[in-house]
C-alpha cells in the first residue's frame, strides 16, 4: 500500500472513531510565516476514473478533504461527473475544494424521514426512531420539530446504530419532543463548515435534487453550502440549484466572500449572510427564482458589502434587510421582479434597527408595489444615485416609501420613474 493510501485510511478511521491523530495534532499548530510560505503544495485529486482517489460519491470526497486537512491544508481537484451525496461534505481549515466547472455535480440523495420514538433531549447525541429505514451510518440527518426548528433543529451525522437507536456527531440544540412532532430525517447541506479558517470552495455545481426532497429547511442550520463559525472562507465560481432550503447560507462567520456564485429555484433564500456575520463580501452573484428572498441579510450582519449582484423574479423580496444589520453597503445591483417588492429594510424599534446602510448606484426596477420601502426606526440610511423604475409593466407603482418611524435619512440624487415617486408616512 502506497503512503499516501495509508494516510487516507488513517484519517478515515480516526475520524470514524471520533479521534484526532497526531498529524492532524500537528497540522493545527502556527507555522512561523516564512515556514508556511516554504512548505510546498498539497494536492489531491478525486475522480470516476484516473484520479488519486476514485469514487462517485460523498466518501470519496471526504477522505480526500480529510487527508489534506490532516497535513495543514491544500487543494482537493475533483473531476467531471456527478457525486452522488449521502451526507455533507465537510469542510476542514486551509482546504481548497476544486471543481471541474458546472460538470462537477454534488447531488444530494433522496429524504428519507421519519418520527421520533422517544424525545431528543437537549444536549442528547442520541435519537430513538420510529422507522429506520434509510438512516444508516454516515448518513447526515436533520432532527427537528414543529416547534424547534431554525438553530434549534440539528444537522449531524449518524455515528453507530442499535436496532432504532443511533447516536450523532453533534448534540440537540434543543428538546425535540414527540409530542412537538418531532422528526428526523436524512436532510443536510450538500456542503458544510462548521469551526473552521481559511476554506474555500471553487468552480463546482451543487444540485439539492428538491423532488425527492419533500422537506423543506431554513438557512440556519442548512442549504446548499452552509457555513457556521466559518472565518475568513471563500465561495468562488459555484453554482447551487434545486435545493428545498437557501442556496447560500453562512451563520456567525467573519469576514467571509462570496463572489461569481449563482442560486437557482431553491425553496428559500438566495443569499443569506447570517447571524453575526462580520463583514461578509457577496460580489457579482445572481439569485434567480428562488422561493423566498433573493439576498437575506440576517440578525447583526454588520460591515458588509453586497456590490454587483443580480437579484430577480424570487419569491420574496429582492432584497431584506433588518435586525442590528448595521453599518452595510449595498451597491451596482440589479434587483428587479421580485414579487414582494424590492429592498425592504425590515420593521425594528431604534436598538435593533438597521443604521447607516448606504444604498447607492443600484437598478430596482419592476417589482411588484414599489422599489424600496425603508421601515422601522432606522437611522443614518443613504439612498443616492439609484433608477428606480416601472418600465410600463405597472407593478412597481411607488418609487420609494418611507415608514413612520424612521429617523434621518437622506435621499439624494435618483432617477425615478413611478405613479408615486415617494410616500412620506412621517407626520400622517
Amino acid at each position: 500500500m502506497s503512503h499516501k493510501l495509508i494516510l487516507i485510511f488513517i484519517a478515515i478511521s480516526y475520524r470514524m472513531i471520533g479521534a484526532t491523530p497526531l498529524i492532524a495534532l500537528e497540522a493545527e499548530r502556527s507555522y512561523p510565516e516564512n515556514e508556511l510560505h516554504s512548505r510546498p503544495a498539497i494536492h489531491i485529486s478525486v475522480g470516476h476514473a484516473d484520479a488519486d482517489i476514485v469514487g462517485t460519491d460523498n466518501r470519496a470526497l471526504q477522505a480526500a478533504v480529510d487527508y489534506v486537512g490532516n497535513l495543514g491544508g491544500g487543494v482537493v481537484d475533483i473531476g467531471p461527473g456527478v457525486y452522488l451525496m449521502r451526507d455533507s461534505l465537510h469542510l476542514r481549515s486551509r482546504v481548497t475544494v476544486r471543481g471541474s466547472g458546472p460538470t462537477t455535480i454534488l447531488k444530494k440523495d433522496r429524504e428519507f424521514q421519519t418520527k421520533l420514538a422517544a424525545d431528543g433531549d437537549f444536549g442528547e447525541f442520541a435519537i430513538t426512531v420510529v422507522d429506520s429505514a434509510g438512516l444508516e451510518v454516515g448518513r447526515g440527518v436533520y432532527v427537528a420539530s414543529n416547534e424547534q426548528r431554525n438553530f434549534h433543529g440539528v444537522c449531524a451525522t449518524i455515528l453507530n446504530q442499535r436496532d432504532n437507536y443511533f447516536t450523532l456527531s453533534r448534540h440537540m440544540n434543543a428538546d425535540i419532543l414527540i409530542s412537538q412532532g418531532g422528526f428526523a430525517a436524512t436532510v443536510y447541506p450538500i456542503i458544510s463548515g462548521y469551526d473552521l479558517q481559511n476554506a474555500c470552495i471553487t468552480n463546482l455545481s451543487v444540485d439539492g435534487n428538491i423532488a425527492a426532497n419533500p422537506t423543506k429547511v431554513d438557512g440556519c442550520r442548512t442549504a446548499g453550502i452552509f457555513l457556521y463559525r466559518g472565518d475568513h472562507c471563500e465561495i468562488r465560481d459555484c453554482q447551487v440549484r434545486s435545493y428545498n432550503g437557501d442556496g447560500i447560507s453562512f451563520q456567525q462567520s467573519n469576514d467571509v466572500t462570496v463572489e461569481n456564485c449563482s442560486v437557482n429555484h431553491c425553496a428559500g433564500f438566495g443569499l443569506h449572510p447570517g447571524s453575526g456575520s462580520q463583514r461578509p463580501v457577496v460580489r457579482n452573484c445572481r439569485a434567480l427564482q428562488n422561493g423566498d428572498d433573493g439576498f437575506f441579510f440576517c440578525w447583526r450582519v454588520r460591515g458588509g458589502v453586497a456590490e454587483g449582484n443580480h437579484l430577480e423574479g424570487n419569491g420574496g423580496y429582492g432584497m431584506s434587510i433588518g435586525h442590528k444589520d448595521s453599518e452595510n453597503i449595498v451597491r451596482k445591483n440589479t434587483i428587479v421582479g421580485n414579487r414582494r417588492g424590492g429592498v425592504y429594510w425590515r420593521k425594528e424599534t431604534a436598538p435593533m434597527a438597521a443604521h447607516n446602510v448606504t444604498f447607492e448606484d443600484n437598478l430596482v426596477r419592476d417589482n411588484v408595489a414599489w422599489g424600496l420601502y425603508i421601515d422601522g426606526n432606522t437611522n443614518g440610511t443613504v439612498i443616492r444615485n439609484n433608477v428606480i423604475e416601472d418600465s410600463g409593466a405597472g407593478l412597481q407603482t411607488k418609487g420609494i416609501v418611507i415608514g413612520a418611524d424612521v429617523q434621518q435619512i437622506d435621499i439624494g440624487k435618483n432617477t425615478i420613474k413611478a405613479e408615486t415617486a415617494v410616500t412620506d408616512q412621517r407626520g400622517q
